[in-house]
């Protein structure tokens, strides 16, 4: 996506990142394809319940680039993203003002033509149960449409299924009124 303003060139890029890993990786890359550049500023976003974001003006005024991005980032309530704006001067200062804008508006831009993929936040339960009851635990998963990631079946059988955070204490609930089970909480 590009934006001009003044003869400066604004180039926004938008990735999704997993950690703070990628975001050095995007902006390395970055930085080699748009060696001649002047400024590569950006803002990122973190996590579901403990958020965590940075925002960088890389040189430029301070807050009249990262946190612009930053703001546009907050107002598609995104998380799990980089957003980065890549600047070559055109010869015209633009003022704290007209940074604010340029960098928002590419921001914007880029976000609003970005897919933006939506993903819940589950939880995991190992399930153990005897193959006699195998009918009723089916049923709870199937009327609940619970993912099952993994399962073992013997005399004694092991499910790891996956359950929308919202409706955690229903499934389980329902699981414990069974009382022919075993349900355990897994991190995965």
């Amino acid at each position: 996506m590009l934006f001009k303003e003044k003869g400066s060139k604004f180039i926004g890029y938008v990735f999704p990142i997993e950690n703070e890993d990628g975001v050095k990786i995007h902006i390395e890359e970055l930085k080699k394809k748009h060696y001649s550049a002047r400024h590569w500023c950006y803002a990122w976003q973190l996590g579901v319940e403990n958020k965590s974001y940075r925002v960088n003006d890389d040189g430029e005024p301070n807050n009249s680039a990262g946190n612009p991005i930053y703001g546009q980032i907050l107002s598609k309530e995104l998380t799990n993203v980089l957003v980065v704006v890549v600047r070559y001067f055109g010869g015209t200062k633009l003022g704290v003002g007209g940074l604010i804008n340029a960098y928002k508006t590419t921001a914007k831009l880029i976000l609003d033509e970005a897919v933006i993929v939506e993903k819940t936040v589950n939880i995991f339960f190992q399930l153990t149960f005897e193959y006699v009851d195998m009918d009723k635990v089916m049923r709870i998963i199937k009327e609940n449409n619970l993912e099952i990631l993994e399962q073992k079946m013997n005399l004694d059988c092991s499910f790891l299924i996956s359950a929308r955070k919202k409706n955690v204490a229903k499934i389980v609930q329902m699981f414990n009124d069974l009382r022919c089970l075993k349900i355990q909480e897994i991190k995965h």
